[in-house]
């Protein structure tokens, strides 16, 4: 063997795991392995993982905070404005730059699949060309795709719809919209019908900023489910933050939950943006920003949770950690019981492996590519308690990183102890 890890926990698994790998692939797993390998891993007794996913992330503005300027106001629409005014200077190294060492801080998080949106406002298509370059350097610890994204709309300027096609043509895997940005309800609702009839023609996936706004009167969800029924796509549709749904009438919201379920189309939340994005029209009492994410849940609608933004002009902070992301998420959207803080752990891992549309291939399992992390926790509880470190990110059987936790050693009456934020056994 390549590569055996013993004394593993695996999750809705009892007790303890060993597993092998060999050529990449996940060889066996079994409570006892009798056999060597060039390397072993002793996971003391903690979870071992599918990597994390990271459905929704913005890497053509990583790290730019400040760039031109800081968003004063923290608000959407500052952000957008800011970023308006960077996009003449972009440059293809410094997207690259820092993209790249944005997607290093996610895999050493235990990201190894990446959902990236690339603006095609700017028809020089800078951030398109520098993203389809990185998905193929960084293929070697992530698999990235990446969304042809109109920022500022597809019908709010003339080269909207060919910047979109041309964003296509040079291989992007996914077909992007915003509309409740477009001038009118009517051009939000044909940049949805476009971005279908674009998927359909080019055999891509569809993804649309939907409804990211307070406004309880924003409904192109809607539109997006009807069209994920009408044309089949189902599974390959996926509607980002929803954040009106938050603000939506009970039995409206109620109606589409089941036409949801029935398009089996993906949803995903951002957490960190939204957060601190929506809602800021509201004054007190405050609403959260954020879609029904309980309610999706429950009504079998597949919900996934992204980053969204690396300190950049829509949020300032961030380190590229999901189980950070899946934590702030906990109490915003009340998920504080057992199995609900289960269900976030799936979020960040199963489903948005089902909104990216590689669960075929993912999962630690006899006969699946060996990609998975070694968490500094025995159980989900606790990697999202603690917002555990990765001890090792194993991709392709290959150790791709490995991290040594910090180490506290408290002095108090002439004695020392470490101090690790764990339960002392009784």
């Amino acid at each position: 063997m390549d590569l055996v890890v013993r004394n593993a926990r695996l999750r809705g698994e009892s007790g303890s795991k060993e597993i092998a790998v060999r050529d990449g692939r996940v060889a066996a797993i079994e409570e006892r392995l009798a056999v060597q390998a060039d390397r072993e891993i002793d996971a003391g007794g903690n979870l071992v993982s599918a990597p994390f996913v990271d459905p929704h992330l913005h890497l053509d503005a990583v790290l730019t905070v400040g760039n031109p300027r800081f968003n004063e106001s923290g608000t959407l629409l500052e952000g957008i404005a800011i970023w308006g005014e960077r996009r003449p200077s972009l440059k293809k190294d410094e997207v690259l730059r820092n993209a790249r060492e944005a997607v290093l801080w996610e895999v050493a998080n235990g990201v190894q699949f990446i959902r990236t949106h690339a603006d095609t406002t700017d028809s020089a298509l800078v951030t398109v060309e520098a993203l389809v370059e990185l998905r193929e350097e960084m293929k070697d610890v992530a698999e990235i795709q990446v969304v042809a994204f109109p920022q500022d709309g597809i019908f709010t300027f003339p080269e909207g719809e060919a910047n979109l096609r041309r964003a296509l043509d040079m291989g992007c895997d996914c077909v992007g919209a915003i509309p409740h940005i477009e001038f009118t309800r009517e051009d939000g609702v044909r940049s949805v019908e476009l971005a279908f009839e674009l998927a359909e023609q080019y055999g891509r996936l569809v993804d649309i900023h939907c409804d990211e706004t307070g406004d309880d009167q924003s409904r192109f969800v809607e539109v997006m489910a009807k069209l994920a029924i009408a044309t089949g796509m189902g599974s390959a549709v996926t509607a980002s933050h929803t954040t009106a749904m938050h603000n939506y009438n009970n039995d409206y919201a109620l109606k589409l939950m089941g036409i949801f379920r029935r398009a089996k189309m993906n949803f995903i939340t951002a957490p960190f943006d939204n957060s601190v994005l929506q809602n800021r029209t509201d004054g007190y009492p405050r609403r959260r920003g954020h879609t029904r994410v309980d309610e999706l849940d429950a009504a079998g609608v597949n919900v996934s949770i992204g980053h969204d933004s690396i300190m950049d002009p829509w949020y300032p902070m961030g380190r590229g950690s999901m189980l950070a992301a899946a934590n702030l998420l906990m109490h915003t959207a009340h998920m504080s019981g057992r199995e609900r803080i289960r269900r976030l752990f799936d979020m960040i891992t199963d489903n948005s492996a089902t909104t990216m549309g590689v669960r075929d291939r993912y999962g630690v399992r006899p006969g699946a590519p060996a990609d998975f992390v070694i968490l500094d926790a025995p159980d989900e509880f606790e990697a999202l308690r603690l917002q555990s470190e990765c001890l090792f990110v194993v991709r392709g059987g290959a150790v791709v990183c490995e991290t040594a936790p910090a180490k506290r050693r408290l002095l108090r009456n002439g004695a020392a102890r470490e101090v690790d934020f764990r339960i002392p056994p009784k």
